[in-house]
């Protein structure tokens, strides 16, 4: 067995040596062939200098504080082995869950295995946040798992063939792979109390949270087809304007005054806007078919070719 633990830390100073040891600990004691990479956000602490100190490890330098998604990003790129372990780097994450989640998806063939923090140590308010997100996500992208917003999770490397994260899409990975057919499981794992440093989760985090689900669900329904969605749009609301424009000549008709009624700007406002929407969908459409063409990304996941001579 051979596995990369990702880390994205930023201000971590509290944590990172304890956690570093528990991390290499647990590798030892299980023969893993392994590397430990931190990946630092743009910490202001001694979180840097702390992790020099360690050994075994890779650290990664980001020039200033990009998100722990774009740390976690840079950790996968830079992984060199068959399985990657992705965990926070506040000590909230139990590295002795590694082994079991590692066991679980060779048993069961998984591409991911996410871990599921049924027994949260968090605040009232994160965890009221936390449960409200992820009943709108399995709403809107469901992927099958409790808990997206855990990051101690396992993936075999080559899901991330082709595959760049952004904004927050960290918490939306097993729904991205799931999207593109890759297999994912759910294990409990251990959750602890932080005992160190400060949350880095805020409103603000939430929100582009929200904004990314949204991005995901797009993805997941049209991003083969985006003139499905908005040139559907498009064309309802120009026969709602065409509708509505049949109305405006009747009471033309009958000799309703045209000065006070609202039914003209109804009509400009829903065919414009249908057309806008439909046109939109076209140019979404052209740049969706230009993005496959430009980029490692497809349309579609091969599992495997065999071929019988």
């Amino acid at each position: 067995m051979n596995l990369s633990v990702v880390v994205p830390v930023m201000d971590e100073e509290g944590n990172v040596a304890e956690l570093h040891r528990e991390i290499v600990d647990v590798c030892d004691a299980n023969n893993y062939t392994y590397e430990v990479i931190f990946v630092d956000d743009g910490s202001s602490d001694k979180t840097v200098d702390i992790i020099k100190t360690l050994s075994p490890v890779k650290l990664i330098e980001l020039r200033r504080n990009f998100g722990q998604t774009a740390a976690m990003d840079a950790g996968i790129k830079a992984a060199q082995y068959e399985f990657v372990v992705t965990m926070d780097g506040d000590r909230q994450n139990d590295p002795a869950d590694i082994p079991a989640m590692l066991d679980f998806a060779v048993s069961q063939k998984l591409d991911v295995v996410s871990g599921w923090r049924k027994n949260r140590k968090d605040t009232f308010m994160k965890r009221f946040v936390s449960r409200g997100a992820n009943r709108l996500r399995k709403l809107m992208i469901n992927d099958g798992i409790h808990d997206s917003g855990c990051s101690l999770k396992v993936y075999r490397r080559d899901c991330f063939k082709g595959i760049s994260l952004y904004g927050e899409m960290h918490r939306f990975i097993p729904a991205i792979l799931k999207i593109k057919g890759y297999k994912v499981g759910e294990i409990v794992v251990n959750h602890r109390a932080r005992t160190a440093g400060t949350t880095k989760y805020n409103w603000r985090r939430t929100l582009k949270g929200l904004i990314d689900m949204i991005s995901v669900w797009f993805w997941n329904k049209y991003s083969v087809r985006p003139l499905h969605l908005l040139g559907g749009l498009g064309i309802s609301a120009m026969l709602l304007g065409m509708l509505a424009g049949m109305y405006t000549i009747f009471e033309y008709i009958i000799g309703q005054s045209m000065s006070d009624s609202a039914w003209p700007v109804v009509t400009m406002f829903l065919f414009l806007g249908g057309l806008q929407l439909f046109i939109s969908g076209l140019l979404a459409d052209i740049l969706i078919k230009n993005y496959f063409e430009t980029t490692k990304d497809h349309s579609y996941s091969i599992a495997r070719i065999t071929e019988n001579d």
